[in-house]
C-alpha cells in the first residue's frame, strides 16, 4: 500500500477550495490594519500557541527585516513567543493562561496592534491577551480557523479561515503574513 498516492491532490484541492472561498475584503482589511499601525509608528505585537507561535514569530522575522530594508522605514514588530525562558517563567510562576498578558503589561502602549493567532480561536492565553489589549487601548487583529471561536468574537478585526482543518487554517494564516510583507515592502 502506498501512503502518498494522491495526497498532493487531496490536500491541494482542499486548500484551493478554501482559498477560492476566502473573503478577500476581510484579508485586505487585515493587511490595512497592519499597515495603519506601521505607518503610525506603533508596535505590532504577535502571539500564538504551537504552530501559530511559529507563524507569529515568522511574521515578525519577515516584517522587521524585509519591510524595513525595502522601505527604509522602521517596522516596530515584536513577538511574545520568542523568549522561551520568559514564557516558561510566567507559565511556572503565574500560569500558562497568562504568559502573553503578563508580557503585554510591560510593553503595550495605546494604539499598538496585537495580532493574535489561534487555529481554534479558543486558546485561553490568546483570549486573555486580546481581552487585555482591548481594555488597554490597543487595536486587535485575530487570525483564526474552524468556527472562529472566542477570538472571532472579541478581536476588533478578524481574518478567518472557515475550515475545520488545523493545517489548512495555518496555511491561510501564513499566507496572510506573506501578503502583509509583500504589500508593505512595496512588491505590489
Amino acid at each position: 500500500m502506498s501512503f502518498s498516492q494522491g495526497i498532493a491532490d487531496l490536500y491541494l484541492n482542499k486548500l484551493t477550495r478554501l482559498v477560492s472561498a476566502l473573503d478577500r475584503e476581510q484579508i485586505d482589511h487585515g493587511v490595512q490594519v497592519v499597515a495603519n499601525a506601521w505607518l503610525a509608528g506603533k508596535q505590532i505585537i504577535t502571539l500564538g500557541n504551537g504552530g501559530s507561535a511559529l507563524t507569529a514569530l515568522h511574521f515578525i522575522n519577515d516584517w522587521n527585516k524585509t519591510i524595513s530594508m525595502q522601505t527604509q522605514r522602521s517596522f516596530r514588530g515584536r513577538s511574545l513567543v520568542d523568549n522561551v525562558g520568559l514564557l516558561m517563567s510566567y507559565a511556572n510562576d503565574i500560569s500558562f493562561e497568562d504568559v502573553f498578558v503578563e508580557q503585554l503589561k510591560h510593553v503595550l502602549l495605546p494604539g499598538d496592534l496585537v495580532l493574535a493567532i489561534s487555529g481554534s480561536g479558543n486558546s485561553e492565553n490568546v483570549i486573555r491577551a486580546v481581552d487585555y489589549a482591548n481594555q488597554n487601548g490597543a487595536v486587535t487583529l485575530g487570525l483564526c480557523g474552524y468556527r472562529g471561536g472566542k477570538l472571532k468574537e472579541i478581536a476588533q478585526h478578524v481574518v478567518w479561515a472557515d475550515i475545520d482543518d488545523m493545517q489548512i487554517s495555518e496555511d491561510i494564516h501564513f499566507m496572510f503574513g506573506h501578503m502583509v510583507m509583500q504589500r508593505l515592502a512595496g512588491y505590489y
